[in-house]
């Protein structure tokens, strides 16, 4: 598996690094440090009272993906990220300190477009084009690999479906309240 993940991160460093790239890319991955635009997503998703379920659904959604992705995973598996392995390669952002699998930033993001997409809102489509352009920019920043982005995307998925069912599911038990 660790030969496929270097083949396909070395094409990428090999053949699509660009100037302009080398720009976009750190900007793309930085939306995504502490799931920050997501967090504000779900901010102004709560205090809209059309999309306040959204909004709690994704909240649901970034705290399960949170502990399970940083909390758990990345410390159980402690991968090491390929530049620390490769040290020939240029970082173009800050070297991150914690472990490579899963990408954090990828499983964040798609468990936003998965948690949009089950509360039926069109946005998961939008936030699916930022959530492919955030894990390619895991990748053509050399901090991850391929089996780390593709792990955050399952992640991802997971955990949105399982953060919408929990809201379902207090909001089920809050109306049998009322």
């Amino acid at each position: 598996m660790q030969s496929i993940d270097y083949t396909i991160l070395n094409f990428i460093y090999n053949n699509c690094r660009t100037a302009w790239l080398d720009v976009l890319m750190p900007l793309i991955s930085k939306l995504g440090d502490f799931g920050a635009i997501w967090i504000a997503l779900a901010i102004c998703l709560l205090i809209s009272r059309k999309y306040r379920k959204t909004g709690i659904a994704l909240c649901c959604t970034l705290m399960l993906d949170f502990i399970g992705c940083n909390g758990i995973l990345k410390p159980f598996v402690a991968r090491i990220r390929p530049f620390d392995i490769d040290t020939a390669i240029q970082l173009l952002i800050p070297r991150p300190t914690d472990f490579s699998f899963p990408s954090g930033h990828t499983a964040a993001a798609f468990a936003t477009v998965s948690a949009l997409y089950f509360c039926r809102r069109k946005l998961w489509i939008a936030t699916l084009v930022l959530a492919l352009l955030i894990a390619f920019s895991r990748l053509y920043l050399y901090v991850h690999y391929p089996s780390d982005v593709a792990a955050g995307i399952l992640i991802g998925f997971f955990f949105g479906f399982i953060g919408y069912k929990l809201t379902e599911y207090m909001e089920h038990i809050w109306q049998r309240h009322q």
